[in-house]
């Protein structure tokens, strides 16, 4: 059993940045795949970034690629994600997941079995 808690959510102005943590709890934590997905208001929830058990492998939806990073603390139980070059469009709740099942990254909400609650990101023009 594992549990999310992502925090630093805010306001930030377009071109800005801003870094996302997802604590983890759970002995398991280093063995699962993790993601980041987000939602905007009236939007499905969409992808965002991933990376594998280790580390290594990380996949990023074509939207962030080259202003996102994901990288991940195993020794921490951290997952974090560095959102750089901000736009208005990328203004949704942020939520940080978990496969328990994959151990490499996947980019479809369904393969992911724990959520957290999410942290609300404003980019404003």
């Amino acid at each position: 059993q594992v549990q999310l808690v992502e925090s630093g959510g805010g306001l930030v102005q377009a071109g800005g940045s801003l870094r996302l943590s997802c604590a983890a709890s759970g002995r398991t934590f280093s063995s699962y795949a993790m993601g980041w997905f987000r939602q905007a208001p009236g939007k499905e929830r969409e992808f965002v970034a991933a990376i594998s058990w280790a580390g290594p492998y990380t996949y990023y939806a074509d939207s962030v690629l080259g202003r996102f990073t994901i990288s991940r603390d195993n020794g921490k139980n951290a997952v974090l994600l560095q959102m750089n070059s901000l736009k208005p469009e990328d203004t949704a709740v942020y939520y940080c997941a978990g496969d328990s099942r994959n151990r490499n990254p996947r980019n479809r909400a369904n393969s992911y079995d724990y959520w957290g609650q999410g942290t609300q990101v404003t980019v404003s023009s």
